[in-house]
Order: C-alpha cells, then structure tokens, then sequence
C-alpha cells in the first residue's frame, strides 16, 4: 500500500523510471502527489493576499502509475542477530 513519505517509481508518462516521495495522497480519486515529479505551471491572479504570476507544482498521478520500492536498509533490521 502506497502512503504519505514512501518511495515510489513512476511507471508511465513524462517523468517514466523517476522516483520520488509521496508528499500527498487523495483517497477517494485513487491519485498521489510526488515530490518533483509531474511538474505542471500554473497562471494564479494577483490577490490581496498573494503575488500572482506563474507557478511551477506537482500534479496528481494516478496510484496504478507508481510502484512502492523496496528499502533493503528495512530488511535487515527485522533479522535476529546472532
């Protein structure tokens, strides 16, 4: 199961056979933020409470696109030492 601060690997599009940290995961749409990975710009309006112009952000990607890497660092801290 993938969650928030795993590695993943990208499987398909852009960014296919990059890894990276699940920063943000939406449940009910089966969809993950990655760290610097999907990278889209987006225009944002000037507001009283923020400067607009164009703004580079992680896009959600589908969960069926990534696959959890395995740490081998984990496994060899659950082995009984002798």
């Amino acid at each position: 199961m993938i969650k928030k601060g795993l590695r993943v690997k990208i499987l398909v599009g852009k960014d296919k056979n990059k890894e990276g940290e699940v920063i943000e995961i939406d449940r009910q749409n089966n969809r993950a933020k990655v760290k610097d990975i999907n990278i889209v710009k987006k225009h944002v309006k000037t507001t009283k409470e923020k400067k607009g112009g164009i703004i580079s952000k992680e896009n959600f990607l589908h969960l069926s696109n990534l696959v959890l890497i395995e740490k081998k660092n984990e496994k060899k801290k659950n082995e009984v030492k002798k």
